[in-house]
């Protein structure tokens, strides 16, 4: 496979996600980003544990989808995210649910 198949072949995967994704973002009330990923969830527990330096966040999701280009399954009942880094957790509203295009 040559690097311009290789090319062509991740952008039809990603712009199959991305339709993917407009697609069942109305099933979710939570988008949460990290710094190795992005989620949609119905459920988001946080807890900080301080005894690290820096501090370790857990974020345990359920009824989610992952965005991952090369994952077989994104729909999962469970997430269980490790990071001392960042975490972006957002609460869709419920209007966001009326504004997407319905398929």
């Amino acid at each position: 496979m040559s690097e311009e198949d290789l090319g062509a072949y991740e952008a039809n995967i990603e712009f199959a996600l991305v339709t993917e994704y407009k697609d069942v973002i109305r099933l979710f009330s939570h988008i949460i980003e990290t710094e190795r990923r992005f989620y949609l969830a119905n459920e988001v527990d946080l807890s900080v544990h301080p005894g690290t330096n820096p501090p370790l966040i857990e974020v345990m999701l359920r009824d989610a989808w992952v965005w991952d280009m090369y994952r077989p399954a994104r729909f999962v009942p469970e997430v269980r995210v490790l990071t001392t880094r960042d975490v972006n957790i957002e609460r869709l509203p419920e209007s966001t649910f009326d504004e997407v295009p319905k398929a």
